[in-house]
């Protein structure tokens, strides 16, 4: 276990990396922070934003002698009660800035209220409006055979069910080497699809990867993967027939994932009359296969 608080966790693959030694500036990267960040947390952190502005607001007008007329309730509850009203431009009328100083302070506040909202409006369309695909992928990827051919299969749908356009699948294994001089290394090899586009998207794709004597994984099997740390990571993207959006979705496997020998089950079933039904809920299932083994490729 690693407290050391100046580690930050990435997570590379199919495992998580702690790197050190860049500078963390997140006010630099308020935006990219803003955008990632989970929605419970966004809105805590504005609400957090919006409750200190007025604290500090409320301790400036305290600075000045009765800086706000018919302060109700009185006191430092009411003056964070009327920095409220200001900071949103509501203005109910009943208090009011009545010095010199408490008008200056109102309108540094109402100018800080202008920023911040428009701020905080545009970062949730932001938000509302950032593309977010619902690619879903199999939780194991398969070796199996083919028309005879050993071969990698990964599932995938489009769990929106609506039409991804020009699809394009990508397919990559990384493997931990050795090199002559003796120095460790990850590389990363690509795989080439039987079929890496698709034209229209909408219910499923089984994305293969024959293993022939020019694959990567030819000739390696569980223990030759597991002994190089291998991993495979899938990208598919496309455009949003609805939205016109780019959609990206990915998935790292670890070379633990992977059932060898196995086919998954069969998601087509017939229904009634000429009209055949997909049961998503045997999506991640496979079974083991009864033809000739493929645990060494």
């Amino acid at each position: 276990m690693i407290n050391d608080r100046s580690l930050r966790p990435v997570f590379v693959g199919d495992r998580w990396v702690h790197t050190r030694g860049l500078p963390w500036q997140p006010w630099q990267d308020f935006y990219h922070q803003s955008m990632t960040v989970s929605w419970p947390r966004f809105i805590t952190g504005i609400a957090l934003l919006f409750l200190g502005i007025n604290f500090i607001f409320a301790c400036i007008y305290g600075l000045g002698e009765a800086s706000i007329a018919n302060l109700s309730p009185p006191g430092f509850a009411g003056r964070f009660f009327f920095s409220v009203e200001t900071l949103a431009t509501v203005g109910y009328g009943d208090m009011h800035p009545q010095s010199l100083f408490g008008h200056f302070v109102a309108t540094a506040e109402i100018f800080s209220g202008l920023v911040s909202t428009a701020l905080t409006t545009g970062l949730v369309f932001a938000r509302f409006s950032l593309p977010r695909s619902r690619i879903l992928f199999a939780r194991h990827p398969v070796v199996t055979r083919m028309n005879g051919r050993p071969s990698l299969m990964i599932r995938a749908a489009n769990a929106r069910q609506n039409v991804i356009v020009d699809a394009a699948a990508k397919l990559s294994l990384i493997l931990r080497e050795t090199t002559a001089e003796g120095e460790t290394l990850r590389r990363i090899y690509d795989l080439p699809l039987v079929r890496n586009q698709h034209p229209i998207f909408l219910l499923g794709w089984s994305l293969i990867h024959h293993i022939d004597d020019q694959s990567p994984l030819h000739r390696m099997d569980a223990d030759a993967l597991a002994e190089r740390h291998a991993s495979l990571i899938l990208t598919i993207n496309g455009v949003d027939e609805t939205t016109s959006q780019n959609m990206q979705g990915r998935e790292t496997y670890p070379h633990s994932a992977i059932r060898w020998n196995h086919s998954y089950v069969d998601l087509f079933m017939p229904g009634a009359g000429d009209i055949e039904v997909m049961d998503y809920g045997h999506f991640h299932e496979v079974r083991p296969n009864t033809q000739e083994d493929v645990s060494t490729l």
